[in-house]
């Protein structure tokens, strides 16, 4: 017997339905396993592992047969061929995700043999800058391709263009050396017509031209396109017909377009609901054409510098949930702008960023009307005033940072109302009051807490109850000017989850709780409790610190030594202990530290000799111990911190000669402080072979010899670049500067250049060569015994603010070229042998201090006592005075002649006459018989005279 059953609609869908599930299962369930696979793919894939080095754990189970149960593997469960290899490094970006690279210097062409491939991902792996393989293109089963973050390099290979059933293609970089992958051009990707997915951030599309544009415009199937950092200098502003219809999110941020208007084709993507142009350099304000986006979702227009005014009309866009305008240049406030949200029944936005805007005036309380908004960036403005009650309105708010502003009252109790809150920045603000338990009674999911005051009068936390317990537990707390209670509160014991902690000038005083120490010491990374009273001897059990990477104590009443403990902390980067009262010797287990960076014990008390394993960890870059008792010698040991730029070891007790590695093994120094030592001998040459030396301090030492003339050897102070310091130490530089002892944090020390040898016996010239380092800012060459000239070239250091050459020997005039050192503001000659008139003009005219010359008895001139007038003619002779004296020269010459002509004349003659009798007989008959001719023919002339008449 035949039975019908009648199924209605419903239950026929129901079916329909329940029979696709079925079909799908039986096709796309991954958990069921082959019980083998296709011999000639399993042997492919093991051509392709030989190529591989991996960790253990990555391919341990490609062994055996069953190829389709290795992991990364699938095989389709109807035919059994692989169809699916899934590489990619899951781990986040750590030392474990460096650790579990799979690398390789080629992928193996074996991949061919896969022929019903169609899903490859390989990415985050490391293929050491291997080209991308052109035999891929013949994987044309490939619907999906990943070989992003894997160190590509090279052009990438047009063959990729015959994949025509690729719907996800993804080959950017963001974790390696960005432009290692390339494209001339970009006309393969129209043929991948399928595409859905494109990702070409950082590969350098700079040799596209706006070619790019027409090629990714023949996609009609593209939902997304990523084009972040691709050197992208020039974008068509129109395009005759729009095919990216299905659009709906668009990248490409960090091409720095110059002076760039907003493509206008843009504005026709009707279905895009995210775009990102940040940082790029847009010329044009914001366009109205915004509006039309009425999709629109997410706005990153960050960094590409807009001005005007925030524009009112973004409110109109009702669908927006986060908007980043971060890093421009908009004028007035944002009051305008929060009322265009008025438009929209129900606002959506969820994260806003408005922070480096130049904003300026109130906080506006219609913010309050934001009622989704979880993020809320407002730093780094001129915004004033106090915060509005309607803050508390933002039930849904989870980050919110107001820091870098000028808010300048008491913080409002309604920030407790925000149940939501993990993080609040506060920080660098111009706030006063307290600050008691009602402020956090509500925020119990509270992670960060960041606050600080400008004002001299620090925030006071006014608890009424000592014992108060917060209701959250924080793992990031940073405060500064901030007193947190008497003693170490109970308040801040009870934060046991603490990662990052920095309390710096909060009235912390006694000893640090080594309960509280020991709780946190497994997760602990940051600790900074600087400027207080903390006293007491350092914590001993620093061997459970597994993760801890900076320890910053200083300027804290610390006694005691150094436990030897502190070296086992292998992950330690950074130690302050400076300016505390530690005693004894630094410990010898320096050698367990593998990867400190910076040392700062400067300004206690200890001594001895600095030991030997300090060399070991060669990861060093800065060794501060200024200030102690230390002694011996420089240790050679620090030869092997090849890295090692900035020494600071004055104040010390240290002898001997300045080693020879210094320059010839270690040349990356840009501070060295040897001042105030017992060091001796000369000052070595190897020292002009540091190139990026920008301060030299050898004074007050025993140095004796003449100053180097190899000193234009010291590329920086010839050349000035200011690279920056490296490191990740907050030293601070004391140096001797405009004749007083100045202290300069790390980023406006790392613009000082310097020379100081004062107070040494340098004896010798100073030298010419000197007058090449134009980079210099301070010299001091003070209390040597130098001599001769100052150099004629001293005015081409035209960075030079201080030069203190006083206390030596040094002779001759002042250069008039001192006159042209338009920044001098601190200038000392005083007690030498200089003669003359002082230089007069520019800068030397504002210096008139007389002391600055004083001890030269031959200067004058301004601002000392008048030159005499002939004492100016002679410095400066006129043109008249030159003619005068040199007729008064010429008739000098004339009379001296003449009479040593008379005298010669006269005595070579009559002393003759006189001394010899013979010649005096001859010379009279001579005479006789000459005056009887003439008188003989004076006679018969006479006589003819007569007769004629």
């Amino acid at each position: 017997m035949d039975i019908y059953v009648n199924f209605n609609p419903i239950s026929r869908l129901f079916l329909h339905l329940l029979l696709l599930l079925i079909l799908a299962s039986s096709c796309l369930n991954t958990s069921s396993i082959v019980k083998s696979c296709m011999e000639e793919e399993r042997r492919a894939l093991l051509s392709f592992k030989q190529d591989l080095t991996y960790p253990s754990a990555r391919l341990s189970s490609w062994v055996g047969h069953q190829c389709c149960r290795w992991r990364g593997i699938s095989c389709n469960n109807r035919t059994g061929h692989v169809a699916m290899i899934d590489l990619r490094n899951t781990y986040p970006y750590t030392t474990e995700y460096e650790a579990s690279f799979l690398r390789g210097k080629s992928i193996n062409p074996s991949l061919l043999g896969l022929k019903h491939l169609s899903y490859l991902d390989l990415s985050n792996n490391d293929f050491n800058g291997s080209h991308i393989p052109k035999f891929i293109g013949q994987l044309t089963s490939l619907s999906y391709l990943n070989l992003s973050n894997s160190y590509f390099a090279g052009e990438i290979p047009s063959s990729l263009g015959n994949l025509s059933n690729l719907n996800y293609l993804d080959l950017g970089s963001y974790s390696y050396p960005i432009d290692l992958l390339y494209s001339k051009n970009l006309n393969w990707i129209s043929h991948l017509s399928s595409l859905k997915y494109l990702n070409l951030g950082s590969v350098n599309l700079s040799s596209t031209g706006v070619s790019w544009l027409h090629a990714v415009n023949k996609l009609p199937s593209l939902l997304e396109l990523h084009l972040s950092h691709c050197q992208i200098q020039n974008i068509s502003h129109s395009l005759q017909s729009i095919n990216l219809t299905s659009l709906a999110v668009l990248d490409m941020s960090l091409n720095y377009l110059i002076n760039s208007s907003f493509p206008k084709w843009i504005f026709n993507l009707s279905s895009l609901t995210k775009l990102d142009l940040s940082w790029n350099s847009l010329s044009d304000p914001f366009v109205d054409e915004f509006a039309t986006l009425k999709s629109l979702e997410h706005l990153d227009l960050s960094g590409t510098g807009l001005k005007s005014q925030v524009p009112k009309f973004i409110g109109n866009l009702c669908k927006l949930k986060s908007l980043d305008l971060a890093q421009n240049k908009f004028d007035g406030g944002i009051e305008e702008f929060l009322s265009g949200f008025s438009n929209c029944s129900f606002n959506r936005m969820e994260s806003l960023d408005l922070s480096s805007c130049g904003l300026v005036g109130k906080f506006p309380s219609s913010l309050g009307m934001l009622k989704s908004l979880q993020y809320l960036s407002l730093s780094n403005n001129s915004l004033n005033g106090s915060i509005p009650e309607s803050l508390g309105q933002l039930s849904q708010l989870v980050n919110l940072d107001l820091s870098s502003n000028l808010f300048n009252s008491s913080i409002p109790q309604s920030l407790g109302k925000l149940t939501q809150l993990v993080s609040l920045d506060l920080s660098n603000n111009s706030w006063d009051g307290s600050l008691t338990e009602a402020h956090f009674i509500n925020l119990t999911r509270l992670e960060s807490l960041y606050l600080s005051t400008t004002r001299d009068v620090p925030i006071i936390f006014n608890l009424t109850d000592y014992e108060w317990v917060p209701p959250f537990k924080l793992r990031f707390i940073h405060m500064d000017n901030c007193l947190v209670g008497a003693g170490f509160p109970l308040w801040l014991q009870s934060q046991t989850e603490l990662v990052d902690v920095s309390l710096t000038n909060a009235g912390i005083s006694g000893p640090i709780p080594e309960e509280w120490l020991f709780k946190i010491s497994s997760q602990i990374e940051y600790l900074d409790l600087t400027y207080n009273q903390i006293s007491g001897k350092l914590p001993f059990r620093f061997n459970s610190f597994p993760n801890l990477a900076f320890i910053i104590l200083s300027h804290n009443q610390f006694d005691g030594t150094i436990p030897s403990s502190i070296c086992s902390i292998q992950s330690l980067y950074a130690l302050g202990l400076n300016n505390n009262q530690l005693s004894g010797e630094f410990p010898k287990e320096w050698s367990l530290w593998s990867h400190i960076v910076g040392v700062d014990v400067s300004n206690n008390n200890m001594s001895g000799n600095i030991p030997s394993s300090m060399g070991i960890p060669s990861s060093l870059y800065t060794l501060k111990t200024d200030n102690n008792h230390f002694s011996g010698e420089i240790p050679s040991s620090l030869q092997n911190c090849s890295n090692l730029e900035r020494l600071y070891l004055g104040g010390n007790k240290f002898t001997g000669s300045i080693p020879s590695w210094i320059g010839s093994k270690v040349s990356t120094f840009r501070v060295l402080q040897l001042q105030s030592n017992s060091l001796s001998g000369h000052i070595p040459h190897h020292l002009c072979s540091l190139p990026f030396l920008q301060i030299l301090d050898l004074s007050h030492n025993r140095f004796s010899g003449t100053i180097p003339k190899c000193l234009n050897n010291l590329t920086s102070l010839v050349y000035p670049s200011y690279s920056g310091w490296s490191g990740i130490t907050p030293e601070v530089t004391t140096v001797t500067v405009k004749g007083r002892v100045s202290e300069y944090f790390f980023f406006n020390a790392e613009l000082l250049t310097i020379i100081d040898f004062s107070s040494n016996d340098l004896e010798g010239e100073i030298p010419e060569e000197i007058g090449t380092l134009v980079g210099l800012g301070t010299l001091n060459l003070s209390m040597n015994q130098l001599t001769g000239n100052i150099p004629s070239k001293i005015g081409n250091l035209h960075l030079l603010e201080t030069l203190d050459l006083s206390q030596n020997q040094l002779s001759g005039q002042i250069p008039q070229s001192l006159a042209s050192l338009t920044f001098l503001s601190h200038l000392n000659l005083s007690c030498n042998n200089l003669t003359g008139t002082i230089p007069s003009g520019n800068q030397l005219q504002t210096l008139d201090d007389s002391s600055i010359y004083e001890g030269n008895p031959s200067l004058c001139g301004f601002p000392l006592s008048k030159c005499p007038e002939d004492g100016d003619k002679m410095h400066e002779p006129r043109a008249e005075d030159n003619k005068d004296h040199e007729d008064d020269d010429k008739k000098l010459g004339f009379y001296t002649s003449a009479v040593l002509g008379f005298v010669i004349g006269f005595w070579s003659v009559c002393g003759t006459l006189i001394l010899k009798k013979s010649w005096r007989y001859a010379y009279f008959q001579f005479f006789d018989c000459i005056k009887e001719k003439v008188a003989l023919a004076i006679a018969l002339k006479v006589a003819r005279l007569q007769g004629r008449r």
